[in-house]
Formats: structure tokens, sequence, C-alpha cells
């Protein structure tokens, strides 16, 4: 009996546990919460989550010391930064470039003149926003090696893709230590790979602008890729009946206002997704066809009139 018990033992590990154990970890991370769940050990989740605080480490513009902030108080001087870091840069100026500076990460001298958690919200001065807004230009970015230079006073934020591409590096890692499947949500920004262990996808709901947080619009089923969405009800103030929401427009420093309340990208990279949902909130449905085509990538625009466009 020991001898049969031994046998089936050996082959179940060689022909991979059918019963999967999922582990999770949720916690508070870039400015959100962060949510694991694999199908594997408690310790490998646990390890992931703390790959997330690493990358905050070195992308966030808060954290004194990471890349961001030395190359936000370098005075123009060149600083070398962590070959990521530079990699990452990289795909914001050919992002930058391909949607006419509808993303642009050199945001940050505009972004720095809102406050959208103030007890009692108040409009920039309109003198200051014009002035922040000459520095934003992703041009003023020069990459050379893993050495960044900022331009003509340029300031780098990098919000608006950071939590995707961190996603993107904890999924990696988790196929690196065996895993099949996972789901990282990384507040509105998901990573799933693997299908389920009974072969189901994944099903990611994309919120109602309109509704709350447990309101969904619709729901995507996925079982490998990213799904990212950017919507004007993440963080916002009204002020005298009108909505104020942390979308801005690079070129004047206003929250955008032309009738999208919400975008969602799916695509196969989350860092991609993520920067895109704002390139196409900022551009428009109108004017997002060309960069969805170019970047093969599905977009879903709900607009404040409750109507919806998807492209392509």
């Amino acid at each position: 009996m020991k001898r049969i018990v031994s046998v089936l033992l050996i082959l179940f590990l060689l022909l991979g546990c059918t019963v999967e154990t999922v582990s999770s970890a949720v916690d508070f991370a870039c400015d959100t919460v962060v949510t694991i769940r694999a199908y594997t050990d408690q310790r490998t989740v646990d390890d992931a989550m703390r790959l997330i605080r690493d990358y905050e480490r070195v992308l966030s513009k808060t954290v004194q010391g990471s890349d961001v902030w030395n190359l936000n108080h370098a005075n123009g001087e060149p600083v070398t930064v962590d070959p990521e870091t530079a990699q990452l840069l990289q795909l914001c100026q050919e992002i930058g470039e391909r949607s006419e500076g509808a993303f642009d990460v050199t945001i940050a001298p505009l972004s720095a003149l809102w406050d959208f958690t103030a007890e009692q919200p108040s409009l920039p001065d309109a003198k200051r926003l014009s002035e922040a807004a000459t520095a934003v230009d992703w041009r003023n970015i020069s990459i050379d090696g893993n050495t960044v230079t900022l331009r003509n006073g340029a300031q780098i934020d990098l919000g608006g893709i950071a939590k995707g591409y961190i996603a993107d590096r904890v999924a990696a890692f988790l196929k690196d230590r065996g895993v099949r499947c996972a789901c990282i949500n990384m507040g509105g920004n998901v990573v799933v790979f693997g299908g389920k262990p009974d072969g189901s996808a994944w099903t990611i709901g994309i919120r109602d602008p309109q509704g709350t947080a447990e309101q969904s619009e619709e729901i995507l089923s996925l079982k490998d890729g990213a799904v990212v969405t950017s919507g004007n009800y993440e963080r916002f103030f009204e002020l005298d009946g009108v909505r104020y929401h942390h979308i801005l427009d690079p070129k004047t420093g206003m929250p955008v206002d032309n009738g999208v309340a919400s975008v969602t990208i799916e695509a196969d990279c989350s860092a991609l997704a993520d920067a895109l949902s704002t390139a196409c909130f900022v551009l428009g449905p109108e004017a997002s066809k060309s960069i969805v085509t170019h970047y093969d990538v599905r977009a879903i625009f709900l607009m404040t009139d409750d109507t919806r466009v998807e492209l392509p």
C-alpha cells in the first residue's frame, strides 16, 4: 500500500496538480489598491507584492531618491537611471509622438497645480496654468543609454503608465516562478494570464461611469492580456455644478471636456494599454482611430451622453 501511494504521489507531481490552490494578497501601493490572485503558494504572491513596492521606489515621483524624483530635482543635469526606467521613458516618447502629445509624461508641472482631494477645492490660477504648459513637451526628454536629461524646465510624472508597466513586470515574475494562471489588479489596471484552472476565462467589469464602483456597464472575458480603464470618475471634484477630473489636456492643463466619460483599452501589454487609455481619452473616438489601429488594440469609449463607441 505504501508503495502504491508513493507511485501515485510521484505521478501526481510529474503530471501536475489537478487541484489548484489559490493565494491572494491585497495592499495599498502606487497610490491605489492592489490585488494579486494567483494559483500558487502564498509566498510567491507575497514576493510579487514586494516587487511592486520595489518598482514604486524607482518610478514614483513622490519617493525621494527614486529615478523620477532625481530627474525632477536635477535642474536639467543628466541623471543615470535604472535601465528599466530608461526603457519605459522610451516607450513614453514613442506614444507621445504617435498620439501627437495627447499622452505626455512631462505633464507634471500642470498636474502639480491641481488638488483633487482638497476639502475646499478650487481652480488653479489661469496664468500659472498657461506658464506651466510651456514646459510640457515629451520632446524635452533626452535619453542616451541609461542617462536621461530633462530640458527646458520639463518634469515628468509616470502616473499614466507606471501601474500598467509594473503589472506587466509582476505577471512576468509570476510566470518565471512557474505560475500558470493569475490576475493582477492595480486600481483598474488588470493583467490576467492562463485563464482559470477549469479552462474558463477571467471576467473583468467595465465600470458604469454614472454608477458606483460596484456597478459594471459590461463584462469582458479574457484568458490572457491586459485591460485598463481611464475614467472621469476616478479623481474629481465638483465646483458650481461642474465636474473637474484628473485627466488633463497637456496643451491647456484643464480637464478634458470632449464628451468622453471613460476609455477602456484591451491589449497584450498593460503599459501600452495604460498609456493609450489616457491618450484616447484626450483624443476622443474619432481622433483615436489611427493610434488604435497602429497598436492593434481594442478601445471601448463610454460617453457622457450614455452612448458607446468601440474601435476598431
